[in-house]
């Protein structure tokens, strides 16, 4: 089946849909669309125009808007009201039908009958008539559009990082210290060489233009732009971001974000964050935001950011910012949006030719540039602050408006600042700062100095001390100086810190809203991105428009979720499941990593240390990266690592199965893969060995793909496919070191987990015989089954590939046995305790199993894989060769695997490491809620090691492993993350499919107590989903209306301005569930949301008793109308008809999985 059906759909569609606009208007309801090709040429209007004139002489109105009770929403959001507006404006003039913006149809022509009945229906309702039952969203038809490359749809998203500054890319030090030699404090000062960052930005594709937000609340040293947390010497558990901030929606395409931050009316406490984190010990947890007195009283603005695309103009972005003063005092507030090219002229010994930002008017930017090409940016004045309102009655807008303040300046390093050098251009990026905070600013002249400083004044963040002379001048005074208004006292400063020129490669709009309401009071900027001008498109000035376009763009994205969360699922697991996935959009990030670039340094700046070659990533010569990636997390882990991308891939494929693709894809390119097959892991080190995770997750997306969406992409199962037979002879030929199918992997992702640093030579010497090394090769040597027989359906080539990897399995099973003393042969199963361990080889006659009861044990269990009969049968070379194998090679085929003489339900075969015995021994210590089973998931390690460490004494040294249920005790790996305990989703998932799998071969039959002890037998089915349901009881209410990742914290469960918001943490607790790590960790963390689909239906609430209703049955349904073999109460009913049985009737829901 071609995976482009739905594309070719909206190319055949695009006309009719887009000629339906009402004669004479430059726009129709719920927003504006562009006028045709012929009226474009005819318009006359001038793009670079101001706004509409308003009348001067006319009488102020108090204009009085309703602000209703804010409606349930499952997006994340929280209030809604109809937003202030101004008095609304008179329209441009335009010529009739001429004016850009008019009807389509050309000059004395009339309208068809077709335009005349569409012209006031939004494009949903004409979507929706055009595609008939075929109709699935507007946001599907984006992604058709964009794939087959009609619109651009993903050319603008949330591509902006979150932390540039300490970075390994930025780092040009000699010892590699990336968090010392580019700090916070610079990051405002120095250029960024390799990207952008910023508070919840986004740019285009090659991030060549960047919008960003910044705030001032009049009280801290530096304006809020960009997010701030302690390095990794700092923290006491490595680096942690330090603010409060959510992502709370995105379409795939990005048509719609909101994104969330709390920025403190008080002065933020950096200081006091760094101070508390390096004096606390590894012992007690991290410092945090909420710890200090930041959120007292409520004294914070909510500070909501929402874009939106135009229907019809995938380069058309509203932006829309919104802040609520939550505290109990009038408050101030600055708002300065920014808009910004990435620096790409100071690295070359002769700059290339600049782009440029220039005033057009009070509230219109243009931007310029060699390839972006030209568009425009309107910053609109905005309505006076609004009071709140409760339902019932209404908020009052009365008093002038706030127009922005336009700054200019360049988005270049200020070398007088960080070093004490000459700058190459007087306006620098920190320009702002110094414009609107005069204590940020450098001191004047020593002849100018005052004679007594004004004490009070906030210290300067830089080398220099404050500049405290203050001064109040009037207009005349400050005439040819930068006035920086801040509460009506100013600076006596004679310096432009701005281009007074108004042009530059930054450019700010600065508005300034005085006395916000308290306890609810909200400001609006309205802002739009666009190639059109002001004639052609009328929701720029029209702020009715504007904001119909914003919540026709949000209602696009309602539907579009709506389709995965159908069912009787409850709201709050609706919206756990909408965060979790806007996560996953909001975590894409421009990566830029040129090696040859990078490590020789830049002919246009000093040669960086000789020996700063020598220090990481040398041998990775090939790379040449520039793509948007899916990032782990965008503060913490600004970077790609090779296996987290993995896991992001399984809920990308459930939004957008083309982005996840493509990131599957781009790790197998030759400009990411080494020519010898390696994959980069991550840039602190592209050549640590992450798990061989990436070719369950390339079928797991083509599957997923085929289920929800009816799509086969052959090609891209074939092209990754190929790639990975190279990174799989990398394995065979570098991590197997005495060719005897033992992989000795290192840390394999799992960081600390064992007694030692399992990526450096043993302390004590030997060999680490690592048995998830050899387990984690089982798997992916089963994958890669898999793959080359869905493949020999349509090639038979790939049949003999397929015998290959049976084969070869059998031989990496087989060296979960290895020889000893006389070629006695020693397990890494321990028969006594019904256990995998690693084992330490001294040679022949010397080893020692580490008995420690982790992931290492379990991991085995991954490598499980149910053969059809009917693919048996469509295979006969495959089958004969499986059955000779069998017949001939017993001392193999029948020891530490599966039986595979016998046939399971269905007459299935299994390949596993783990036959029945074994299993039922492993599965009996990971169910014990005294071991591994947590009420939220699996733990990394067994409890049982709280009171039972396990202790090696060798070579006069101590090596010890206990349980760290939380944070991590130990330095290994930067110390910012622990399995010793922890929950990771990760690794719970690759558990939950084991299961799965298991139960498609043993079916009913297999019966375990879970959890052990308790009395309650599950067959495997079950087993998974009860693991599922404890691990989406991380994130959802239980009956007190609390939430175990918020750790108890009363504020984040209670408040009515938290509680509905959710963070997506790295790990969790393995014994409270509280998220732990990386704070915005939607990566991995993100899988929530494929779980809440699979079995939200069934979910109870988090501490009640478990309910018999089940969709385990489902789980391998080919598409979403399967009938289940397995029997449930005599029901085999497909996942659609059982959902609708379970409601009482109805036409069933197709899509719920």
């Amino acid at each position: 089946m071609s995976n482009s059906s739905g594309a070719s759909s909206a190319r055949q569609l695009s006309q009719k849909l887009f000629s339906a606009v009402k004669p004479g208007s430059g726009s129709s309801s719920p927003s504006p669309r562009p006028s045709s090709p012929a009226a474009m040429a005819n318009t006359t209007a001038d793009s670079t125009s101001s706004p509409p004139a308003r009348d001067e002489n006319a009488t102020p109105v108090s204009l009085t808007i309703n602000i209703p009770k804010p409606p349930q929403n499952l997006g994340g959001a929280s209030e809604a009201p109809q937003l202030p507006k101004s008095n609304k404006p008179t329209p441009p003039a335009t010529s009739g039908a001429e004016a850009a913006g008019a009807s389509r149809t050309p000059k004395g022509e009339q309208p068809s009958v077709a335009d005349e009945e569409n012209y006031d229906k939004s494009l949903r309702e004409r979507l929706m008539d055009a595609y008939g039952d075929d109709y699935t969203s507007v946001e599907e038809i984006r992604l058709d559009e964009d794939e087959v490359k009609k619109r651009h749809w993903k050319r603008w998203g949330p591509y902006v990082s979150e932390r540039q500054w300490a970075t390994v890319r930025e780092d040009y030090s000699a010892d590699g210290n990336a968090w010392e030699s580019f700090n916070h404090e610079m990051s405002r000062s120095r250029a960024y060489r390799w990207g952008e960052d910023g508070i919840a930005g986004i740019s285009d594709n090659h991030q060549r233009l960047c919008f960003t937000l910044a705030l001032w609340n009049g009280q801290d040293r530096m304006l809020k732009e960009r997010m701030f947390g302690v390095g990794n010497s700092q923290g006491n558990h490595g680096e942690d971001v330090k603010e409060l901030y959510y992502y709370l929606d995105s379409t795939p395409t990005h048509s719609y974000m909101k994104f969330l931050y709390k920025y403190p009316q008080r002065a933020y406490p950096y200081e006091q964050l760094v101070e508390e984190s390096q004096n606390r010990s590894r012992e007690v947890s991290e410092f945090e935001i909420t710890d200090t007195d930041a959120f007292d009283d409520d004294k914070y603005w909510d500070v909501f950011v929402e874009y939106s695309k135009d229907e019809d103009n995938a380069d058309g972005v509203s932006i829309r910012v919104t802040a609520y003063n939550r505290g109990p005092d009038p408050a101030d507030l600055h708002i300065i949006p920014q808009l910004f090219f990435r620096n790409t002229w100071s690295w070359p010994k002769v700059r290339p030719s600049m782009p440029a930002l220039k005033q057009r008017s009070d509230s219109h930017i243009t931007v310029e540039h060699d390839t972006l090409g030209k568009t425009n940016f309107y910053c609109n004045p905005s309505p006076a602050p609004a009071g709140p309102a409760k339902r019932g009655e209404v908020a009052v807008v009365d008093g002038d408006g706030v127009t922005p303040e336009l700054l200019f300046t360049e988005n270049e390093t200020n070398f007088q600042r960080l070093y004490g050098g000459k700058n190459v251009n007087p306006y620098t990026k920190d320009a702002f700062h110094d414009h609107i905070i005069p204590s940020h600013r450098p001191p004047l002249p020593a002849e100018s100095a005052p004679e007594k400083p004004i004490d009070g004044e906030a210290k300067v963040n830089g080398d220099r001390p404050p500049n405290k002379r203050r001064v109040t001048i009037d207009d005349d005074e400050a005439d040819g100086a930068d006035d920086a208004s801040v509460s009506g006292n100013v600076a006596a400063d004679p310096r432009h810190f701005v281009n007074p020129n108004k042009v530059g490669t930054k450019a700010g709009a600065h508005y300034h809203f005085k006395d916000v309401p308290p306890r609810g009071g909200c400001v609006v900027v309205r802002m739009k991105l666009t190639p059109r001008s002001q004639e052609e498109d009328p929701s720029i000035w029209d702020e009715e428009l504007f904001d119909d376009t914003v919540d026709e763009r949000r209602r696009d994205a309602d539907e579009f979720y709506a389709r995965l969360t159908g069912g009787p699922i409850s709201d709050d697991l609706r919206s756990v499941m909408r965060q979790a996935l806007g996560g996953m959009m909001w975590c894409k990030q421009f990566y830029q990593f040129i090696h040859h670039e990078w490590i020789n340094g830049d002919p246009g700046q000093p040669p960086p240390p000789p020996e700063r070659k020598n220090v990481r990533n040398k041998e990775w010569k090939h790379l040449h990266i520039a793509d948007i990636l899916s990032m782990p997390d965008k503060w913490e882990y600004p970077f790609f690592a090779a296996w987290d991308t993995a896991f992001h891939c399984i809920p990308l494929a459930m939004v957008d199965p083309a982005f996840a693709k493509k990131q599957l894809d781009l790790l197998t390119r030759e400009w990411y893969m080494k020519p010898d097959g390696a994959l980069p892991a991550y840039e602190w080190n592209f050549s640590d060995v992450n798990p061989p995770v990436h070719a369950w997750a390339t079928f797991r997306v083509f599957k997923i793909e085929r289920k929800l969406f009816g799509r086969e992409d052959l090609d891209f199962l074939e092209r990754v496919f190929q790639k990975l037979l190279l990174n799989f002879t990398w394995w065979v030929n570098r991590k197997d070191a005495g060719g005897n199918n033992v992989f000795e992997g290192g840390f394999l992702g799992l960081d600390n987990i064992g007694a030692f640093n399992r990526s450096e030579p043993v302390p004590m010497g030997g060999v680490l015989r690592q048995a998830d090394g050899t387990a984690w090769m089982g798997f992916f040597c089963l994958n890669m089954l898999n793959m080359a027989l869905e493949l020999a359906k349509h090639n038979p080539t790939y049949e003999d590939i397929a015998s290959k990897f049976f084969e070869h399995f059998l031989f990496i099973a087989d060296a979960m046995t290895y020889k000893g003393k006389g070629d006695e042969a020693l397990s890494l199963w321990h028969e006594e305790d019904g256990f995998f361990y690693d084992a330490i080889q001294w040679g022949p006659e010397n080893t020692q199993q580490l008995p420690i009861h982790s992931l290492v044990g379990l991991i085995p269990l991954y490598a499980t894989l149910t053969l059809e009969p009917s693919v048996i049968k469509r295979f006969p070379g495959f089958k004969k060769r499986m059955d000779w194998f069998i017949d001939n090679r017993p001392d193999i085929a029948g020891r530490n695997i599966a039986n595979m003489r016998a046939s399971g339900k269905g007459d299935r075969k299994l390949l596993a490491l783990a036959g029945e015995d074994r299993l039922r021994r492993i599965l009996t210590r990971m169910l014990d809620e005294n071991e591994f089973l947590s009420d939220y998931g699996i733990r990394s390690l067994s409890r049982f090691h709280l009171e039972h460490p396990f202790v090696l004494q060798a070579g006069g040294e101590t090596y010890e492993v206990g349980y760290w249920p939380g944070d991590s005790k130990s330095p290994m790996f930067g110390g910012n993350s622990n399995w010793r305990g922890p929950i990771w989703l990760a690794t719970t998932f690759l558990i939950i499919e084991s299961l799965q799998r298991f139960h498609q071969y043993y079916g009913d039959s297999f019966q375990i107590e879970c959890p052990t002890g308790s009395g309650d037998f599950m067959h495997l089915g079950a087993v998974a989903e009860e693991i599922q349901h404890r691990i989406i009881h991380l994130f959802a209410r239980d009956i007190e209306g609390k939430r175990a990742c918020n750790g108890g914290n009363a504020k984040l469960d209670r408040d009515p301005h938290f509680r509905n918001y959710v963070q997506f943490h790295e790990f969790f607790h393995g014994d409270s569930g509280k998220g732990l790590g990386a704070s915005h960790q939607t990566g991995w963390t993100g899988l929530v949301a494929y779980h809440i689909m699979q079995t939200g239906i069934s979910c109870r609430l988090p501490r009640t008793p478990r309910t018999p209703r089940s969709t385990a049955m489902h789980y391998f349904d080919e598409d979403l109308k399967s009938a289940s073999e397995f029997e449930h109460d005599d029901d085999t009913r497909s996942i659609a008809s059982a959902r609708t049985l379970d409601m009482g009737g109805g036409d069933p829901d197709t899509d719920f999985l």
